[in-house]
This record gives C-alpha cells, structure tokens and sequence, in this order.
C-alpha cells in the first residue's frame, strides 16, 4: 500500500511522511505545532522529522518560526500553499483509499481498522 500511495504522490514531488507531516498540521486548523508533537503523530517513528520539515520550508509548503528567547522552540505551520497541495491530492487519496479495500465488506473494514489500530497503539 505504501508503494502504490508513494507513487501516487511523486507527481506532487512529496513523500508519504511529507504527506503526513502536512495532514497533520491541516488538523490543527492554523494552530502551531512543534517537533515532537509532528514526531509522535508519523507512522513510521524513525522519520528524521526535522529533515521533513526543512524540506517542506524551503517547498513553501510550511512555516518555521524560532522563538527569539528559547532557541529550542520552534513553531511549524502549514501554509496556504500547503494547503492547497494537500486539497489536490485529497482526490488522489480518496481514490487511493477506494481501491485498496474495493474487495472488502463494511464489516471486513472494520475489523481492519480495529486490528491496525491494535497493532498501532503497542
């Protein structure tokens, strides 16, 4: 599933977990977000999140602001532009989402989630 969605966004030249880097600030309706609250919302816990965001910044695809008096904190924002790009692929994504459980019941997608939410939350 990763590799067809991958592909999918190649033609928007971002990866999965710059998609999820995205998602995620979208969700906070403008609000900031800091390094370790993106960390903790990937999927995959390895992502160098710092590298993700530097290179969505320099996509304009988000904001970066130090504070002045603690260095160490920094607030990220997504921009309209990333805004944008995200409304772009919801399409690509929701076809995406279709095509992987086309052969699944209701009841089937369900239990799907359930199981990967429980897989997930260990």
């Amino acid at each position: 599933m990763n590799e067809k969605f991958s592909d999918h966004l190649k033609e928007y030249a971002i990866s999965i977990q710059q998609y999820q880097v995205l998602s995620s600030l979208r969700e906070l309706k403008g609000e900031p977000a800091n390094l370790l609250t993106l960390q903790a919302e990937m999927v995959s816990k390895n992502s160098n999140t710092t590298r993700l965001v530097e290179k969505l910044r320099l996509k304009g695809l988000i904001s970066r602001i130090q504070s002045e008096e603690n260095r160490r904190m920094v607030e990220i924002r997504i921009t309209e532009n990333g805004l944008n790009l995200l409304t772009e692929i919801d399409a690509v994504h929701a076809e995406f989402k279709n095509d992987v459980v086309a052969g699944l019941t209701e009841e089937e997608i369900l239990t799907l989630n359930q199981l990967l939410e429980k897989i997930r939350n260990k």
